[in-house]
């Protein structure tokens, strides 16, 4: 990449080009530029940047192609509450409307229906939320919905088969949680259901081909990393252990590959960072650990390729924020 980056995002448009969007450097620098990447040649180029330097923000890819950006720190003690929108037509960057809070470490959900819901995360004085919220890219406006039981950041929201919105674990400020909860857009309410047999914060959450969710490692305090996993059913609303990793990690990244396995790697694994991969097969839940990263990374991102490649670009080594990106061949794995 042009930049070095972390805690930054990284969309797929439906041109097949990778956005890559905020994040900080090597010099601890916020950043608001953004740059794309090119499959077919393999290259990075400079496009519009951001209004706002952004960190732990997200960003959604609407089904109008655009790109929602939303929320993130811009400092030590700046939470911010702006949204803007990408048009890969232009490759330019327009302001929208405003949540109502200012939040980072969040998740944005894009439902059935074409809205995006956002949940949780961390505001500064502000604290931890449990708030939520809609965006409508019709109106570009958003509007509260039904809070969470639980305030809750660094948790993971999964839609399910059934247009619901699955939220796991997570940080309350001063507990790690295992408590789980259901979204229904059809209402805008929240049921708690069955919770998971670890407590996880700054896991991961995958939805496998039969529509179970599977969570991945994380920290269950601020010291110990979790090699353990486990299988969400929205069906009996019940959570299964299943085969552990073969290394604990916190801040990696989980990908579906097209043969329906699950793509681990990097994070923190307590006593480093890491270079490793992992795959987690649905068939007989299980892990096989196959080659590893050239680089040591946590706090990077995985995206899926339209060629069914796996781009992994920038993160936190040890010392060094990178500016190094990785293709996985998904083809030595089918």
């Amino acid at each position: 990449m042009n930049n070095e980056r972390t805690t930054h995002t990284a969309s797929v448009l439906a041109s097949g080009k990778v956005l890559v969007t905020g994040g900080y450097d090597a010099s601890s620098a916020y950043l608001k530029s953004a740059e794309l990447y090119d499959p077919s040649t393999g290259t990075w180029t400079s496009t519009g940047s951001m209004n706002h330097v952004r960190e732990w923000h997200t960003a959604s890819v609407l089904t109008n192609g655009k790109v929602l950006v939303d929320g993130g720190s811009s400092g030590s003690s700046d939470y911010l509450n702006g949204a803007e929108l990408y048009d890969p037509s232009t490759e330019t960057w327009s302001i929208t409307g405003s949540m109502s809070d200012g939040r980072s470490e969040h998740t944005a959900t894009i439902l059935t229906n074409g809205k995006v819901l956002v949940t949780g995360g961390f505001g500064g004085i502000a604290g931890y939320y449990s708030s939520a919220e809609l965006y409508d890219p019709s109106t570009e406006t958003w509007t509260t919905t039904g809070s969470m039981n639980f305030v809750r950041n660094g948790h993971t929201a999964s839609i399910l088969t059934n247009g619901k919105v699955l939220v796991t674990g997570g940080y309350t400020g001063g507990d790690f949680v295992n408590s789980d909860e259901l979204y229904d857009p059809s209402t805008g309410i929240w049921t708690t259901t069955s919770s998971m047999n670890d407590v996880r914060f700054l896991h991961t959450a995958s939805i496998l081909t039969d529509g179970k969710i599977l969570v991945t490692g994380g920290s269950n305090d601020m010291n110990n990393y979790l090699n353990t996993t486990e299988l969400y059913d929205p069906l009996t609303e019940t959570w299964s252990i299943t085969g552990s990793m073969n290394n604990s990690r916190k801040e990696h990244t989980a990908s579906i590959l097209t043969n329906g396995k699950v793509l681990v790697t990097g994070g923190d694994g307590g006593n480093g960072y890491l270079n490793s991969a992992e795959l987690y097969d649905p068939s007989t839940e299980t892990w096989e650990t196959i080659s590893s990263m050239n680089y040591a990374r946590l706090a990077h991102t995985a995206s899926i390729l339209v060629n069914g490649k796996i781009l992994v670009t920038g993160g936190y080594s040890d010392t060094d924020v990178l500016n190094s990106t990785e293709l996985y061949n998904t083809l030595s794995t089918e």
